[in-house]
């Protein structure tokens, strides 16, 4: 797509790059109106892409504009298993083994801080997500409360769980307490006798019959050995579709989720919405342990929008401990049933990294954005100014988010959420025509090329928006694109496009033309 790309990286690829562009070049086409413009144009590239080695996916893509329904499956709508278990038990070592890569960090000491909580993960071609659930806090003063709130929580997140057991040392009081909630709760349960390396330790494994779950499944997660047997397993129990994880079905209310770090006012601002005190609100951090669904009516014309308060995310999730674990988690399956994130900044504090976190956790989760500063009413002028500097300095990898200054507490301005909440959420439904993209990509790509590296300049060959909510852009390459001339296209587009209030994503796909 970029006729200037051959002239300035040699005399050689002239005449290739100058035949690829002279069907479909604007500039060759003055009788036709851009709409036509455009479309000869995309016809032109899509007959180009027939010298290139495209999978049956690509093709797929390149005709249809989607990916098909199994490659663009929503990673919300996969079943989740749960991995439960004692400190030092294995579930990392277990985890690393199923999805393939060590990314759970493994050490041979209880309750080692983990990367990640939720893992993607495929077996037999089924695909699923892992949930890391840590191990159990074991509190001399309170163990039955704790165990019993933990593993509920974890159980009631997933679809199916795995229950890792030390088959070296058994089943102890604590795995017996965590059996009877699991029967209580009626999720399928699949029980793993972890660190059975070889035959002897076979039979330490089928004492666990014990317990009462069914058949206990041998397993070295160090050494892979048992784990295809158990996997097996799990697909059996496993559902197609997950019944806990996904967003809402489209066609009800639209889903709002309130986020933000402990305190800065969401559940004052669920309060000031539906006009009663639905939720406690307390000065003291951390009050909201579940979301809190409420059905309120705003706006001139009386629409009824679904927000759930959540839990403040003090702390990365997997640094949290007990109770504010869980709580997390809970704030993240939350997210991920939501259409549009609201993220409520406190304005009377210094912009923190929590908060950066919480937004960042937002567009990675690919839900639309709007960003409530609360408390506006507390501001002078001195501290305007600061927090326009913050915030300049702190946010600026999301101009692109409606910006709205509340106060949760005296309601002022509450009522101009909707209005961000609709661009929002039309930006996340938007769709761009294949011709109109490639057209524009056409004008931005030859105005400004990619930088030549290495001697080579690769060339965007086509694009499509494979994908909505959010807004998803696939571009087939003939060598590899730069983060900076990604993040580039990504302006530009925002530029010609608007996408106000939705983070978009660009995937570029490196093909290599076909051996003749």
């Amino acid at each position: 797509m970029t006729e200037q790309d051959g002239r300035r990286s040699g005399d050689a690829e002239v005449d290739e790059v100058e035949v690829e562009w002279t069907v479909g070049d604007p500039d060759e086409l003055p009788d036709l109106e851009a709409s036509e413009q455009d479309e000869a144009l995309e016809q032109a590239l899509r007959a180009g892409l027939v010298d290139f080695e495209l999978s049956e996916e690509d093709q797929a893509l390149v005709e249809r504009g989607e990916l098909p329904v199994d490659v663009g499956e929503d990673v919300g709508g996969r079943p989740v298993v749960a991995v439960v278990g004692r400190p030092n038990v294995g579930k990392s070592s277990l985890v690393n083994r199923i999805i393939g890569r060590r990314e759970a960090v493994v050490e041979d000491v209880p309750g080692v801080t983990r990367d990640r909580v939720s893992y993607d993960a495929d077996w037999s071609g089924r695909r699923f997500t892992l949930v890391d659930t840590g191990g159990w806090e074991v509190d001399a003063t309170g163990i039955h409360l704790r165990v019993a709130e933990q593993a509920e929580v974890a159980v009631e997140l997933a679809d199916a769980v795995m229950f890792v057991v030390d088959a070296t040392v058994g089943a102890t009081d604590t795995d017996e307490q965590v059996v009877r909630l699991l029967r209580r709760s009626g999720k399928p349960v699949v029980l793993v006798a972890n660190k059975v390396d070889d035959q002897r330790f076979e039979a330490d494994a089928a004492m666990l019959w014990s317990l009462g779950l069914g058949q206990p499944w041998p397993v070295s997660a160090l050494h892979g050995r048992g784990s295809g047997d158990v996997l097996d397993a799990l697909l059996e129990v496993l559902p197609e579709r997950s019944a806990v994880a996904g967003p809402t079905p489209e066609g009800g209310p639209r889903r709002v989720a309130l986020l933000g770090r402990p305190n800065v006012g969401k559940s004052s601002l669920l309060n000031k919405l539906a006009g009663s005190d639905r939720v406690v609100v307390d000065d003291v951090a951390g009050t909201t342990r579940d979301p809190v669904d409420e059905l309120i009516e705003l706006g001139d014309d009386g629409r009824v929008w679904r927000f759930v308060d959540t839990a403040g995310i003090r702390r990365r999730v997997h640094q949290a401990k007990g109770a504010d674990f869980y709580a997390s988690l809970r704030t993240q399956a939350a997210l991920e049933k939501a259409e549009v994130a609201v993220v409520l900044v406190d304005v009377s504090e210094p912009i923190a990294e929590q908060d950066i976190r919480v937004i960042q956790q937002v567009v990675d989760s690919g839900r639309a954005l709007v960003v409530a500063y609360n408390k506006w009413d507390t501001l002078d002028e001195e501290r305007r100014y600061y927090l326009e500097r913050e915030i300049e300095r702190e946010l600026v990898q999301i101009t692109w988010a409606p910006r709205v200054n509340i106060s949760a507490a005296t309601g002022r301005n509450v009522a101009k959420l909707v209005p961000a909440l609709d661009t929002a959420l039309a930006s996340w439904d938007r769709r761009i025509p294949t011709a109109k993209l490639n057209g524009f990509l056409g004008e931005v790509v030859a105005a400004q090329p990619h930088p030549v590296r290495g001697g080579k300049q690769p060339r965007i060959l086509f694009a499509t928006q494979a994908d909505t909510r959010p807004p998803r852009f696939v571009v087939f390459a003939s060598g590899f694109i730069e983060a900076g001339y990604r993040r580039f296209l990504e302006r530009r587009l925002r530029e010609q496009y608007g996408f106000v209030g939705s983070p978009i994503e660009i995937s570029v796909r490196v093909r290599e033309k076909r051996r003749r």
